[in-house]
């Protein structure tokens, strides 16, 4: 049975596209208690203060001040020193993706956080998403995962290499999934119209012999998120986008086998049955459960669904993606 010990007085730091976002859901949320936020850009501070009725505090020190949980959705720039001040006075932290700009303020924030005993949580959202929530649990000991990550161009989060736009997601999704240590990685990125790179591939080795091939653009004429993890007898296919997924596996041929049974067999004579199953994807808000679960974890003391140390991993293994270009 959960336990919610009472609703916590959040602030958010940033109020672009997904700021908005995030004030909107917190505001909503009955785990939350909104009290306000803060944007360095007065004018659009103003505004949206005006339009939506939220608080406008006058500094990044005084909105910290004033809650519980922090939630950071500024540019990746400026997540390293926000988090370092609301983790310096006892506020527990949500951060967006990637944690910051740099391994190293990562590991800074994961012993800040330690050392001043709050809790954090990272964005990544597609945890959450229900077609990656309704097959994980059927995810076991995969050995070769392939993920293509297209989207139309879009300005917002040219800042960065695809790699920290797009890619990052699915590297965190295949960390979470994959019980190995990474042992090799292999990239090439090419900058089309951006300064950093905007197309991607990359092949991480795991130790256990797992590869994953992940693909990466933000100058596709089509919009496409699908993960495709193989394993021992089962095949499992996720679609982010269209919020899909389906569960293909193999068992041995009955006795008495359906005579519309699918039945592959292979040189050695072996015979497998091919069972398929579109498993039920219910639908939610992938922000919101994100946000409510750091609550949960907060009022319950346990630990957070992408953890501060789970997302410096995956900006870890970014970065080794970004230094072989």
């Amino acid at each position: 049975m959960k336990k919610y010990i009472n609703m916590l007085k959040a602030g958010v730091l940033g109020a672009g596209h997904l700021g908005k976002i995030h004030l909107r859901l917190l505001q909503e949320s009955k785990m939350y208690e909104l009290v306000g936020f803060f944007d360095p850009f007065k004018e659009n501070a103003k505004k949206v203060a005006k339009e939506f009725g939220y608080k406008l505090f006058d500094s990044v020190e005084e909105l910290i001040a004033a809650v519980e949980v922090v939630d950071i959705v500024t540019p990746t720039l400026s997540h390293f020193e926000c988090a370092k001040k609301a983790i310096e006075i006892g506020r527990h932290i949500f951060i967006e993706k990637p944690i910051t700009k740099t391994v190293l303020e990562a590991e800074a924030i994961k012993t800040l956080a330690s050392q001043f005993h709050v809790q954090g949580q990272v964005g990544h959202v597609e945890r959450f998403n229900p077609a990656f929530t309704a097959v994980k649990d059927k995810i076991d000991t995969p050995m070769f995962i392939e993920t293509h990550r297209l989207a139309e161009f879009n300005p917002r989060g040219t800042d960065v290499p695809v790699v920290l736009d797009l890619m990052i997601h699915d590297i965190d999704i295949i960390l979470s999934v994959v019980n190995s240590k990474v042992k090799n990685v292999h990239a090439s990125g090419i900058s089309v119209i951006s300064e950093t790179p905007d197309i991607a591939n990359a092949r991480i080795e795991f130790e256990n012999g797992c590869v994953a091939n992940l693909t990466a653009s933000r100058i596709s004429m089509k919009n496409m998120r699908k993960t495709r993890f193989f394993q021992k007898d089962a095949y499992i296919s996720v679609d982010f986008l269209e919020k899909k997924s389906e569960f293909v596996r193999m068992k041995d041929v009955p006795n008495n086998p359906d005579e519309f049974a699918m039945i592959l067999q292979n040189a050695e004579g072996v015979k497998k049955q091919i069972y398929f199953d579109n498993p039920e994807v219910e639908n939610n808000n992938a922000i919101l459960d994100e946000l409510e679960s750091f609550a949960e974890a907060i009022n319950n003391g346990t630990k957070p669904v992408v953890s501060l140390r789970q997302g410096a991993e995956a900006l870890r293994v970014a970065q080794m993606i970004i230094d072989c270009f």
